[in-house]
């Protein structure tokens, strides 16, 4: 036991770091066995699109939006979706899809919409990066030709 108070002393930083990365994981792991949203690969979102007619809603900003998205996906930015959310509610009873561009703000947008009611919630695991990198169509807008 000397010998670990010894250790610790020698390498703190190092015990510390393991103490973080630790209290991380089993937060991360506590996390995903409570999620009530599903995730679902861009191979699963496009068998939900077409098999149960499920929405896409992308909670980007415009910007990225405009870089391309997918094809009849509804754009309502993190930050307004609670004030939209009626634009969503008849949709309440079937798969929402919810993306974004990697995969980090899709998570509070789905404890969003399962808070107001939505019963089938998913997200797609790595946003549309991984869309992106699956080879799947990506839409953009077309660009007006002045005169």
């Amino acid at each position: 036991m000397e010998r670990v108070f010894e250790f610790v002393g020698n390498h703190l930083y190092l015990v510390i770091g393991f103490a973080v990365v630790t209290v991380l994981l089993v937060r991360d792991l506590l996390e995903s066995l409570t999620r009530k949203y599903k995730l679902v690969t861009p191979l699963q979102a496009v068998m939900l699109i077409n098999q149960e007619d499920a929405i896409v809603v992308d909670v980007r900003e415009p910007g990225e939006w405009e870089k391309g998205h997918i094809a009849d996906a509804r754009l309502i930015s993190l930050g307004k979706l609670e004030e939209r959310l009626d634009e969503l509610a008849p949709y309440r009873h079937q798969p929402v899809i919810v993306t974004c561009q990697s995969g980090t703000r899709s998570p509070a947008a789905c404890k969003t919409l399962q808070k107001a009611g939505f019963e089938k919630v998913y997200m797609l695991k790595g946003g549309m990066m991984a869309w992106e990198e699956a080879n799947l169509p990506v839409t953009k807008p077309k660009k007006h030709k002045g005169k």
